[in-house]
Formats: C-alpha cells, structure tokens, sequence
C-alpha cells in the first residue's frame, strides 16, 4: 500500500518510512507524488491541524493521505509554544528558539522544567473514512543543548528515563519512545484493522 505523507521535511519522512516501511508500507513525500499545495494550519489542536493538511493533500491527489502535527508543550509556557512550535521558531533557526525555550524555564519556571512532544497523525480516505492517532512522550527541558541525531526541539528536550536529550538517542532508540513514533504506530495499527475491512467487503 503507498500513502503520501503531507509533507516534504526530510527528517520526518525518514523517520515515517522507518515505522511504516516495515509493515509494508510505501511513504511518499507530496512532491514525489507532484502535489503541490499551501494548507493554512489554524486549528486549535494538533488534531486539527493534522486534518487541516491531510485533506489538503487529498484534494490535490486523490490519493490516500496521512500528516502529522506536532510540537513542544512546556509547563513553564503554560503549555506553550504547543501548536505554535514551527512558528515559535520562526526564521530565526532551532538552536535559537531551543536557547529562548531554556532560558524562560530557567528563569520563570519556578523548578518546574516539566514538558512533552506531542503528536497527532490523520490519515483521509477518498472514500471519506478517517484515522486519527495521538501519541505523547513525557520529559524535562535540560539544563544544556546537546546532541546531534535529533531535529527541530529534540536537543533540549530529555525523555523521561534517560539523562540525556532525545538528540543523543539513535534513530532506533528514538523511533521506540518518540511521539511521532508512538503516534504513527498506533495508526498503523489501525490502517491494518481498517484494511481488513476493506478487503472483507471485497
């Protein structure tokens, strides 16, 4: 089965082709599948951010379609950046925007250095079905920036059980534990039981 994942970001397609690929899966980027599209991500949730590109991608191809939306949660920002993460950081880089997030931890957070990766996963249909996924991974802001497997805000952010960040981990060790991971595992899960019915209906 091929499905196109609604983005072009190469980290996280490498890392969806390592959790699919596995099962049988062909991940496809929206260009490879010349799909050219600019959704507007002004949902309220990951959730619906998620849907928000995933139809996107079905209504330039047609095709089934899954997308991710993803982010930091930290307890100091009450919550924040949250579904704001891509934009948080901006033009101006990462490192950047993870130094700024270290920075407000241990300035405001009053000891709390609390925080979680987030990411929701939907996967759309042509004939209208759904899928939608939810995963999370608990963990602390640390202390410095280290790290170089990782991307986006994984330098900072130490999971829970390990005393380093989640850029230390190999790609294996992250993909066991990482949102993106348990979310998307989840959805295959459920893209199995989903193409089972399917297939009975044949």
């Amino acid at each position: 089965m091929q499905i196109i994942l609604a983005s072009n970001n190469k980290d996280k397609l490498r890392e969806v082709r390592e959790i699919l690929e596995p099962l049988g899966i062909e991940v496809i980027s929206q260009a490879e599948a010349g799909c050219r599209f600019e959704a507007e991500e002004n949902g309220k949730t990951f959730t619906e951010n998620a849907r928000i590109k995933a139809k996107a991608a079905l209504k330039a191809t047609g095709r089934v379609c899954v997308a991710d939306d993803s982010g930091l949660e930290v307890n100091a920002m009450g919550g924040g950046p949250g579904v704001y993460s891509s934009r948080f950081c901006g033009d101006r880089g990462y490192p950047a925007a993870c130094r700024e997030i270290m920075e407000i931890v241990d300035t405001q957070g009053k000891g709390d250095r609390g925080a979680r990766f987030v990411s929701a996963v939907v996967c759309v249909f042509p004939d209208g079905d759904e899928i939608d996924c939810l995963g999370t991974v608990e963990g602390t802001i640390g202390h410095v920036y280290e790290g170089e497997h990782g991307f986006g805000y994984d330098p900072i952010f130490v999971p829970e059980g390990h005393t380093r960040s989640m850029a230390c981990l190999t790609d294996e060790e992250k993909n066991a534990i990482s949102h993106r991971g348990r979310a998307f595992r989840q959805f295959a899960d459920k893209l199995k039981i989903h193409m089972e019915k399917e297939s009975a209906k044949e």
